[in-house]
């Protein structure tokens, strides 16, 4: 059902859900890091300084949630790599999400969006929930109110000056769907990768003993970690220009198995909730783990406190929970993923794994005037006048 809604929606605001995909720009140069591939951008939305300019700021704007409480950013922290430190999100009405915050760092190269909907294949159809999802409400947009929000944007001279010159062959440049692609666009440009492991392959940092034993374990076979973690965003579902088309890989941990049925708590049942297929329960995407240091807590539901007690987890080969509304031995559950077996590592071999985790990690981007929070500044003034 709610496949067919975003596509329907996506119809509605003249959007692609899942449209063709393209090198395609418009006076925009990609600021890469070494060795990273370009981007793939649906063609329906090139790449352009005015659109990421847009986005940028609509992503930080309150007046775009329904009771101006929220913006993107409010589970989009920059200091946080883009996440919001909670085990789940709260809505602009008070209601809370299910699924904890993913980061959207690098998410120009996700084959898919969000942790469990391989129909989500672009940050435009992805775009779509938070603005306009009923249950739960993010952002609380809707059929009543979006002539009204809409109205709050056109009045601001800002975006007045800039929308029709980003959107130049537009009948009306400020509109939902000039909004969406704006947002998608900046959040494409957040591409990085400048942490020490990746100064370290390119000869200009040094790893400890500890994080270069660790670097071993997690790409080896005694760790196993690189079998969903090995692309160059330590992922499984990446898309670039010239990458092979492969099917969304999704995986079931073990991280539950409620009453030994092989089940996952409702509604975080992974991609069973979109086919019902017995085999998809608690199937989730693999989450990159760049930034990893900066985004606890862990999982989908964010019920896994640290990175130790990740690595714990996979090391026991799923989680046994004993007692509680959750009970049961997730290491048995019927659906796991082949992969996650159990391995033997040793206390020193689980602690350097966090610490070559911890070498993922990059500088505060709210530090960075191209990711940073452009309101922060008059919100200050504001506070000393």
């Amino acid at each position: 059902a709610l496949v067919g809604i975003l596509l329907a929606s996506a119809a509605l605001y003249g959007l692609e859900a899942a449209g063709a995909l393209a090198p395609h720009r418009e006076g925009w140069t990609w600021a890469l890091p070494q060795g990273y591939p370009e981007p793939l951008v649906p063609a329906s939305n090139p790449m352009s300084r005015g659109k990421v300019a847009i986005g940028h700021r609509l992503f930080y704007d309150v007046r775009l949630s329904a009771n101006q409480t929220q913006s993107c950013a409010t589970c989009h922290q920059p200091q946080l790599a883009f996440t919001d430190g909670k085990q789940t999100p709260v809505g602009s009405t008070g209601e809370a999400l299910p699924r904890n915050t993913p980061s959207i760092v690098n998410s120009a190269y996700d084959s898919t969006l969000t942790w469990a909907n391989p129909a989500l294949t672009s940050l435009e159809s992805q775009m779509l929930v938070p603005l306009f999802a009923t249950h739960p409400v993010e952002l609380g947009v809707n059929d009543r109110n979006k002539g009204k929000i809409l109205r709050r944007i056109k009045r601001d001279r800002w975006y007045a000056n800039r929308f029709p010159r980003a959107f130049r062959k537009a009948r009306r440049p400020i509109s939902w769907a000039g909004i969406v692609r704006s947002i998608a666009a900046f959040e494409r440009s957040i591409v990085s990768g400048t942490s020490k492991y990746d100064r370290f392959l390119h000869g200009q940092a040094t790893l400890s003993s500890s994080e270069r034993r660790g670097l071993d374990l997690f790409m080896g076979e005694e760790g196993e970690c690189h079998h969903c973690h090995g692309s160059f965003l330590f992922n499984d579902q990446v898309s670039y220009v010239g990458s092979p088309l492969e099917r969304p890989r999704f995986h079931n941990t073990g991280l539950y198995n409620l009453g030994e049925t092989g089940a996952y708590p409702f509604p975080n049942r992974g991609v069973y909730e979109i086919t019902g297929k017995a085999g998809d329960m608690g199937a989730f995407r693999a989450p990159s783990l760049r930034n990893v240091a900066r985004t606890a807590p862990y999982m989908h539901d964010g019920s896994v406190a640290t990175l130790r007690e990740v690595v714990d987890n996979y090391a026991n080969g799923g989680r046994d929970i004993s007692e509680g509304p959750y009970a049961g031995d997730g290491r048995r559950n019927p659906h796991k993923d082949p992969l996650i077996a159990g391995i033997r590592l040793s206390v020193q071999d689980r602690e350097d794994i966090v610490a070559f985790l911890t070498t993922l990690t990059e500088k505060d981007f709210s530090k960075d005037p191209r990711f940073a929070d452009p309101f922060k500044r008059k919100r200050q003034h504001e506070r000393k006048r």
